[in-house]
């Protein structure tokens, strides 16, 4: 599937400054070290192939949600990170505005790379500021802007959809496999498609499971989102989680796919016939399984039920093409990380399947869960909420905004 936006490899970057817009909103250890770099690694290929054109690189990212300027949230040890994962020097500058970096960008060397301080130090940047954007794009003294952080380009922010008034900007390599894979499964998958949506609100993922209602064989339900389903469907739930006001989204949900599925909904909405429960929200407690009929009043379910696993893995077999989105259960407590680490394990050991890890808490999971980085499945998402508005079809303001092909 062509792209339909310009990228770094349309125009002519030989030797010129480039100002990036990079994802390295990166989880943090309690102690400030990075817990994660997947997404510094995911930004290599573009940094790489810029550098190889003899570029100036000035990248720029947010982390966290500081109120004002926070030593905790500088970008310091991503740009220390960077460094040693390119395996040349990065160049931090810790302001993102003004005279200071524009002299440290001059005196940098024409082939190098130089990390600006957190774009969240400055209100303006949500804010989508005009004023601090010109400031950005003129500081950077960058002939283009590249757009590479897939994980905020469904925001209108300073540096997304502001910056592009600017700069003459093209999107990186990074942004265009996302954009690519995920359009491409959404609009033209090898079938059967199985799409796996679990987490916690039936809410968020609303405009997605109305898409694969339209495009998947089968909608695998997980997580605090089964909850809300077997709730509506009559089905005791104890005093698990769940969203008590979501009857009339799920009945919506429900009749688009009698509409689709005839008198096999059942078949194509799965699901679990079994859930783990525990009697506390807590890491150490037992699972027990029980079928859902089963389920008491001081019950909590925090997984599938090991049938209902078992049900999952011999579905994913049989798909050419699984989108998975969402946890199944409580994958922070080990004993209630079964339904997560099966459906990996199932997608790992079947490499036939072309498999797309939604972004957030499912990519973390996986990305902990999988001895080889992420390289077990097709493609793992380094976007949340953008994979999500990508599936559902919506636009997302940091592409629209790039200069079209």
């Amino acid at each position: 599937m062509s792209f339909f936006k310009q990228t770094i490899r349309s125009v002519p970057l030989g030797g010129q400054t480039v100002l990036v817009r990079a994802d390295y909103n990166v989880p943090l250890e309690q102690d400030g070290t990075i817990a994660d770099d997947f997404r510094i690694r995911s930004s290599l290929p573009t940094i790489k192939e810029l550098l190889k054109d003899g570029c100036k690189v000035v990248i720029i990212s947010h982390l966290g949600r500081p109120e004002g300027r926070d030593p905790r949230f500088s970008l310091e040890p991503v740009a220390q990170r960077l460094a040693e994962l390119l395996g040349e020097p990065v160049r931090f500058v810790d302001q993102t505005v003004g005279d200071k970096v524009k002299m440290a960008i001059k005196r940098a060397p024409k082939r190098s790379v130089i990390m600006l301080e957190n774009l969240r130090f400055h209100p303006e940047e949500e804010a989508n500021d005009s004023t601090f954007a010109e400031k950005l794009a003129a500081g950077s003294t960058a002939r283009y802007f590249v757009q590479d952080g897939f994980g905020v380009v469904h925001r209108a922010h300073a540096s997304t959809a502001a910056i592009t008034q600017f700069l003459p900007s093209v999107a990186g390599l990074l942004l265009e496999r996302e954009y690519t894979t995920i359009t491409e499964v959404m609009e033209k998958p090898e079938q059967p498609l199985v799409a796996v949506l679990g987490g916690a609100k039936v809410s968020d993922k609303i405009s997605v499971i109305e898409a694969f209602i339209k495009t998947a064989d089968k909608i695998i339900i997980g997580g605090v989102m089964a909850n809300t389903f077997l709730a509506y469907r009559g089905i005791s739930i104890g005093k698990s989680k769940f969203e008590p006001d979501e009857a009339a989204i799920i009945e919506g949900i429900y009749e688009a796919a009698r509409e689709r599925t005839g008198d096999k909904v059942d078949e194509f909405i799965v699901l679990p016939r079994d859930v783990a429960v525990a009697s506390a929200f807590d890491a150490s407690e037992p699972r027990q399984c029980k079928d859902i009929e089963e389920v008491k009043d001081g019950d909590i379910i925090l997984d599938l039920g090991d049938k209902s696993i078992e049900a999952v893995a011999e579905i994913v077999k049989g798909a050419k093409t699984v989108v998975w989105s969402g946890t199944l259960g409580m994958a922070e407590f080990p004993h209630f990380a079964h339904g997560s680490a099966r459906l990996a394990l199932t997608l790992a050991t079947n490499p036939q399947i072309t498999s797309v890890i939604g972004g957030g808490d499912t990519a973390d999971f996986v990305l902990h869960w999988d001895a080889r980085g992420g390289d077990s499945f097709t493609h793992v998402s380094t976007g949340g909420s953008a994979s999500l508005e990508l599936m559902a079809g919506q636009k997302l303001p940091g592409i629209e905004s790039l200069l079209d092909a």
